[in-house]
């Protein structure tokens, strides 16, 4: 039969010499490596030997027989060099690139014109790049001149992004060096418009992984095909519930991205360690399934041993090909799966899920925080949830194993959990209602059997009389003013309340802006100042009665890459809930008196680098003390996470 190597088609400017310069095998280079290395040693060999005692003179044989190894040295460098010009001659000849082409194209090598002259020569990038050497801070500085001139938030976006796709020392500088004005443009409230824009911003360059339904048996083979292959860091979803903006299929991919950028960022961890990945299993949003750009699978969402069989294959596969240890995230996953999906691995592998313990963390730290503003132990709140989903769930699970004596103690958790109560689209979860026994199990351990069967937010309130109210049902404009003023009566009717610390806490945390319960203004202004007051995404302060407020922002920014870095430095086992804990409390503790006196219950956005470094620090040490530390435990950790934290600013 005929040669497949005759039948190959060649490219249009390719000649005969140009693919015979391509079958150069790598196996020959490693053969004329092997030759200069082999000669290299006879001749030391024979030179030590040949060395002329003292008072002596060497043989002409010995100097003949120098002279040959000599020369077969020389042949052999000559035949080495002959091999890889070759190879350098393959990249040009026969339709490829030049390496400092690629060095530049390369968005994790790149430094554009911040590369050296010393380096452009050594990285072959003569031609390449314009005479000027700009270093990295100015080009920080003239992008965000440019980024500011841009008129929309979707437009500051598209630019960053762009600036991720060619040049991420670029991008990462700049999320660094200007945190707090450029997160929300990189995640939450940006990130949703994004999302819902996915398949029109489409950029046409990698972002992560997408595996569909169709990859099944085939996860490792797609792993394979990423070129990073010392990954660390994994956020996966599967975009059926994109912050409150509900089902949209593949276009969810900008969460795992926006939240890879702040594991980098925030956290420090590298680039090259981290990974996006979306799973399509369908959408039941019928208006992107209709959309001729849209770019996933075009079927209602699979609820088969299907779906099940693709999320383990990918947790087996992540663990093969980078290790038992990566850490997995699992972000915006419908309530349907988020919860069994975290209780089937969580035990197994290095995982968590934000929704659900990112969020529950973050929130818990701004409840420890805020018992500095109101006077009351947090052991004396009545907590009442607006949202009974993945977000209400873990928080208010998280802080009844906070409120009990032995977290791990169920029956002591349980009793955490007296006064905290939840609401969901029906009302109160409490023991009379007629489909009790159809709720789902994360709302069990909240059915309350002698509370009062209220179906909307205002009656529940007058009612139970709660100290705290969080927001986390995406229901905009559900704390009304009646609400927040009802919040207010509760404090004055308290018989131990006292001037100083008659405050209820509000928190309005469902995403993005467009989403939330309140805004801060409304907060501040219909309680008259006396309510301390978190949001979900970055809201305006005001004034009231001459004192200048500032709400908190509670974003799981404030824990993930923390929790992040030190699950890495760790090699952790496993993501446990005395894990979140100690992040919780690690956060709660860095709140100034500084913000306390604007009513601010978190650290500022713009410190959140040493913020998560502190985070890190006390989470990876409870990970060695607890015995879930695979990774040898360092003399400082504090020194060893801030040697291993990426900054490209950095000399």
């Amino acid at each position: 039969p005929t040669s497949p190597r005759k039948n190959r088609i060649k490219h249009p400017q390719e000649t005969e010499k140009t693919m015979a310069v391509r079958r150069v095998p790598p196996l020959a280079i490693r053969w004329g490596l092997l030759l200069l290395v082999v000669c290299a040693l006879l001749a030391s060999f024979t030179i030590a030997a040949s060395v002329p005692q003292q008072g002596t003179g060497m043989a002409p044989s010995d100097e003949r027989g120098l002279q040959k190894i000599m020369a077969m040295l020389g042949t052999a460098r000559k035949t080495l060099l002959r091999l890889l010009g070759i190879v350098q001659e393959r990249e040009c000849a026969a339709g490829g690139e030049s390496a400092g082409f690629v060095h530049l194209r390369n968005p994790l090598t790149s430094h554009s014109t911040a590369t050296s002259a010393k380096d452009r020569q050594r990285l072959r990038l003569r031609g390449l790049l314009p005479a000027g050497t700009i270093s990295l801070s100015t080009q920080v500085e003239s992008s965000m001149r440019h980024l500011r001139s841009l008129p929309r938030d979707i437009d500051k976006y598209a630019y960053l992004q762009t600036l991720q796709d060619n040049y991420e020392a670029l991008y990462f500088a700049i999320l660094m060096a200007h945190t707090e004005e450029c997160m929300p443009l990189v995640y939450t409230p940006t990130v949703g418009q994004a999302c819902l824009e996915w398949h029109t911003l489409h950029r046409h360059t990698p972002k992560g992984l997408y595996l569909s339904l169709d990859d099944v048996g085939h996860v490792r083979e797609a792993l394979a095909n990423w070129p990073q292959k010392t990954v660390k860091a994994v956020v996966v979803t599967d975009g059926e519930r994109i912050l409150g903006l509900g089902d949209l299929g593949v276009n969810g991919m900008g969460i795992p991205v926006g939240k890879l950028a702040l594991y980098v960022a925030c956290g420090g961890i590298r680039p090259e360690h981290t990974l996006a990945v979306q799973l399509d299993t369908g959408t039941n949003n019928e208006g992107l399934r209709g959309d001729p750009a849209y770019q996933g699978l075009r079927q209602a969402r699979e609820r088969s041993h299907k779906y099940d069989a693709l999320v383990a294959e990918l947790v087996e596969a992540v663990q093969h090909a980078y290790g038992p240890h990566t850490l997995l995230q699992f972000e915006d996953f419908g309530n349907q799966n988020a919860f069994r999906l975290l209780e089937r691995h969580r035990h197994s592998s290095c995982s968590f899920n934000d929704d659900i313990q990112g969020t529950a963390a973050v929130v818990l730290a701004g409840l420890v925080a805020a018992q500095q503003l109101t006077g009351r132990r947090l052991a004396e709140e009545r907590v009442l949830f607006y949202g009974a989903g993945e977000a209400g769930a873990g928080i208010a699970d998280l802080l009844a194993a906070h409120l009990a004596t032995d977290p791990l103690d169920p029956a002591q958790v349980q009793e955490g959990r007296k006064e905290i109560f939840l609401m969901d689209s029906k009302g109160l979860l409490v023991a009379s209602r007629a489909d009790a026994e159809q709720l789902a199990h994360h709302k069990l351990n909240y059915l309350k059997a002698d509370a009062p069967a209220c179906t909307d937010l205002l009656h529940c309130v007058r009612e139970l009389k709660p100290t705290v109210l969080i927001g986390v049902a995406a229901v905009a404009g559900a704390f009304t003013q009646e609400v927040v003023e009802a919040m207010v009566a509760v404090q004055d009717a308290l018989p131990h309340a006292s001037a100083g610390n008659r405050m209820p806490v509000v928190m309005a945390l469902s995403n993005p802006t467009s989403k939330a319960e309140c805004t801060a203004e409304q907060a501040y202004t219909w309680a008259k100042g006396r309510v301390v007051f978190a949001s979900g995404s970055p809201m305006p302060g005001t004034t009231i009665d001459g004192k200048q407020l500032k709400p908190g922002q509670g974003n799981n920014a404030y824990i993930f890459p923390g929790l992040g870095l030190a699950a890495v430095a760790a090699g952790a086992r496993r993501v446990t809930d005395a894990s979140l804990l100690a992040a919780a409390e690690a956060l709660a503790e860095q709140v100034t008196e500084e913000q306390l006196a604007a009513g601010t219950v978190y650290p500022p956005l713009s410190s959140i680098r040493e913020v998560s470094l502190h985070i890190a620090d006390r989470v990876a040490t409870h990970m060695h003390e607890a015995g879930d530390a695979t990774a040898r435990r360092p003399p400082s950790m504090a020194a060893h996470l801030r040697a291993l934290a990426y900054d490209p600013l950095a000399p």
